[in-house]
Parts: structure tokens; C-alpha cells; sequence
């Protein structure tokens, strides 16, 4: 059997990381993340309802695509189907990460989808942050709702009255994702109370930013 403790250590250490700076909760567990293993149909997740303080890389779960427990002790996120889901539906993506930042979840309490606002958010995680609409934690429903809107082949998305999903070829980009999705949705907050127009970028350089990312991530 494969040894997964370096797989498990990073997606402890990113946990970590991602509840320090405010996107995962602190004494709760407020979100979760996973990695997919390259070339095995094995996902490395965080477990359920813990925080990641009290962690350790035995205690991050994983698990097969069927949800079938491998490795660790802990019962995997709730939010695993979904992970599997992202997984299964998009090859470009191999971590998931779920969050309750701050300025993200306020715009999916007010069911605002982020336009094109700026060159680099386009390139990095696509023409648009859509909603995901709102279905109960761990439930068919929401893995079916995700499923339905990574067609766009964005990187991140709001769930409604819920929080973030934001995707990564890697762990690393993911984060990356993660912190520019917080960082657009803060403008676009502070943008949207001023109540003047909102100007998104233009339709050629949308054009031309998709483009580019088509080379970039195939």
C-alpha cells in the first residue's frame, strides 16, 4: 500500500495555514480541504467537525472515490461527496478547498455573483464567481448543485448562504485562489455600498484573458 504521510501532512499544514489567516475556523473547523493523489483515484481530506489545531497528519482522513475510508481513524468531512464531485467532473483540479471567509460568504448571503473585475482574477480563476444555490451541508442535493456549475472551468465559486469553493491544480494554487477570491470579493463589498456603476471589464479582454487561460491550464 502507498504511503500518504507526506500528502496528509500537507493538507494538515494548509488547514493550518487557512484558519491562521481567517478562511477556516479556529476552534471549529469552518470549512475543509482535499487533495486528490496523482494517478490514483485516492482523495487526502480533512475530517469531520475538528479543529485543525487539534490535529495531527494520522488524524486527516483518507479515502477512495466511492467515500470508502483507507487511512485515519476520524470520519471524513461531511463535505467529502462534494469533493469526490468537483473531482470526478473536472481533471484540471486536484484540491478542493471549502471556506467561510468573510467577504466571500456575504456575497453569498446577498446572492452576488463576483463579474470580470480585474485582469489578474480572470486569469486566475476565470470570467466569473458564480453561485452555487443553496442546499444542506453533505446532502446529494449540494454535491449536484456544485457539479452543475464547474462547466465554467472556474476556479472558484460562492455556495449560498454558505461559503467558498475554490479549486487548484495543486495545493499551492488552490490557497492562491482562495486568498484572490477573498481579496475581489472585499472590493467588489466596499464597490457595491458606494452605489455607483460597477464597470466590469470589457468583453475583448475577457475574451482574450479566457483565451489565455486555455493555455494555461490544459
Amino acid at each position: 500500500m502507498r504511503n500518504y504521510d507526506s500528502t496528509r501532512r500537507e493538507v494538515l499544514e494548509s488547514s493550518r495555514w487557512l484558519a491562521e489567516h481567517g478562511y477556516l475556523g479556529q476552534l471549529s473547523s469552518g470549512g475543509n480541504i482535499s487533495v486528490r493523489v496523482p494517478g490514483e483515484k485516492i482523495v487526502v481530506i480533512t475530517p469531520s467537525g475538528k479543529s485543525y489545531f487539534s490535529l495531527n497528519a494520522d488524524d486527516i482522513c483518507v479515502i477512495d472515490l466511492d467515500l470508502n475510508s483507507i487511512e485515519g481513524s476520524l470520519s471524513p468531512s461531511i463535505e467529502a461527496a462534494m469533493h469526490v464531485g468537483v473531482y470526478q467532473n473536472r481533471s484540471d483540479v486536484n484540491a478542493v478547498i471549502h471556506t467561510h471567509q468573510l467577504f466571500a460568504c456575504t456575497l453569498s448571503i446577498i446572492n452576488k455573483p463576483i463579474p470580470a473585475l480585474f485582469d489578474e482574477i480572470v486569469v486566475e480563476i476565470g470570467h466569473e464567481v458564480d453561485i452555487i444555490p443553496y442546499a444542506f451541508s453533505g446532502s446529494p442535493d449540494l454535491v449536484a448543485n456544485v457539479i452543475d456549475k464547474l462547466g465554467n472551468l472556474c476556479h472558484c465559486y460562492l455556495i449560498q448562504n454558505h461559503g467558498a469553493l475554490c479549486l487548484g491544480a495543486d495545493m499551492k494554487r488552490a490557497m492562491k485562489n482562495s486568498e484572490l477570491l477573498e481579496n475581489v470579493a472585499q472590493i467588489y463589498y466596499h464597490t457595491l455600498a458606494t452605489g455607483e456603476k460597477v464597470h466590469k471589464l470589457q468583453q475583448s479582454a475577457i475574451d482574450y484573458f479566457a483565451d489565455m487561460r486555455k493555455l494555461r491550464f490544459k
